[in-house]
């Protein structure tokens, strides 16, 4: 290790993303098994709250069925 490096700095970044995303999935996993329903608005939320901070621009990139179901899109009519 390098004198002065900190331990996040020393880090494998794609690693720690690895680490962070799996954290998530079984935070999410665990709130499913309580109630999948609660799950889904938490999720909702936190796409709505990111869309706000990107300006909009993550709906544009989300499938049209979470655009709808985080309420960033109304459902197309086919």
């Amino acid at each position: 290790m390098l004198v002065g490096m900190t331990r996040a700095e020393s880090a494998d970044p794609v690693a720690a993303t690895d680490d962070d995303a799996a954290e998530l999935i079984a935070q999410l996993r665990a709130l499913a098994g309580a109630d999948p329903a609660d799950v889904r608005q938490v999720v909702a939320e936190v796409l709505a709250a990111l869309d706000r901070a990107a300006g909009g621009a993550l709906r544009e990139h989300l499938p049209e069925t979470i655009r709808v179901d985080a309420g960033l899109d109304a459902p197309s009519k086919a």
